[in-house]
C-alpha cells in the first residue's frame, strides 16, 4: 500500500457510513486540494458498489475541508446489471462539505474501437520544467506528493509572461511510484495550476463545481495533462482537463467551474 493509497483509505462503519481522515498532506495553502478528496470519496463508493470502476463523478464543493477525521455518507440510488449509482457525502462535524453523484461500473481494459489524439501535441518530459519548491510556511504541501513536468510557455505566469490564453499542461506522476489507477486519476484531473493563471489571473481559485469520467484503465508511466478553458468572465471560469496514460490513450476528462483567483 502506498502512501496515497494510505491517505485516501475509507473503513466501513455500517451500511452507509465509512470512516475518513483527511490527510494534510494534499493541502494548497490551507484548502485540501478538491482532487484528492474526490479519491476519498470514490474509495467509499467503490467499495460499497458491486462494480469496480468510478466512471461518471459530478462533485458540488460547498465548503473548504479541513484535514482531520471526516465521515463519507454512501447512499446507493440504483443498482443495475452494468451500472450503479450512488450519491455520496463528505461530512466533518456532521455538516456536509462535499456532494458528489457518482456512476461505477467494470472496464475491461478492451482497446478502443476509435479515438481522436490529443488536443495539444506536448514536449517530451525531459524538454519540460519543473515548478520552484514552494517555500515551507506557504502551506503548499500538495507539491511534494506529485512530480509534475510543465510544457514551458504554460508557467510563463512565474515570470511575469503569461500566454494569455487560460492553459495549463503538464507530465504528471506521483512521488512515490506508483501505477496510475482510477483514484490517482482522480487527483490528476484537479492537479494542475487553474488555467487563468495564463490569461493573467493569480490567487486561489475555489472549483465550485467538477465533473471527471473515467474512460479507460491507465497503463503504468507518466500521465499527460491537458488543461483549457473557454470563457473567463463575471467571477467566473471553467477549466477542461484530458488525461493521456503513456500508452497514448485517452483515460479521463475533467470540466470544472471555478472562481476567479483571490487573494
Amino acid at each position: 500500500m502506498t502512501k496515497f493509497d494510505e491517505a485516501t483509505a475509507a473503513i466501513r462503519v455500517d451500511e452507509t457510513m465509512y470512516d475518513v481522515c483527511l490527510d494534510p498532506g494534499y493541502s494548497i495553502g490551507g484548502p485540501i486540494n478538491g482532487g484528492y478528496l474526490m479519491a476519498v470519496l470514490l474509495r467509499a463508493v467503490v467499495d460499497a458498489s458491486p462494480h469496480e470502476h468510478p466512471v461518471t463523478t459530478s462533485v458540488q464543493f460547498l465548503r473548504a475541508a479541513r484535514p482531520g477525521p471526516a465521515r463519507v455518507r454512501v447512499e446507493q440510488i440504483k443498482t443495475g446489471r452494468t451500472a450503479t449509482m450512488a450519491r455520496a457525502t463528505l461530512l466533518q462535524d456532521d455538516a456536509a462539505y462535499i456532494e458528489a453523484l457518482v456512476t461505477t461500473a467494470t472496464l475491461t481494459g478492451a482497446e478502443p474501437r476509435w479515438t481522436d489524439g490529443p488536443s495539444v501535441t506536448m514536449p517530451p518530459v525531459e524538454e519540460c520544467v519543473r515548478l520552484p519548491d514552494p517555500r515551507p510556511e506557504s502551506g503548499m504541501t500538495l507539491n511534494a506528493q506529485m512530480e509534475m513536468a510543465f510544457d514551458p510557455p504554460t508557467i510563463g505566469w512565474l515570470t511575469g509572461e503569461p500566454t494569455g490564453r487560460p492553459e495549463a499542461r503538464a507530465h504528471f506522476r506521483m512521488a512515490e511510484p506508483q501505477d496510475p489507477d482510477p483514484y490517482v486519476l482522480a487527483l490528476a484531473v484537479d492537479a494542475l495550476p487553474p488555467v487563468v493563471f495564463s490569461a493573467g489571473e493569480r490567487g486561489w481559485a475555489p472549483t465550485v463545481d467538477l465533473t471527471w469520467h473515467l474512460r479507460a484503465l491507465p497503463a503504468p508511466g507518466w500521465l499527460t495533462l491537458i488543461g483549457s478553458g473557454r470563457l473567463i468572465g463575471d467571477g467566473w471560469f471553467d477549466e477542461d482537463v484530458e488525461v493521456w496514460d503513456s500508452a497514448g490513450r485517452l483515460v479521463a476528462q475533467s470540466r470544472q467551474l471555478a472562481r476567479v483567483g483571490r487573494g
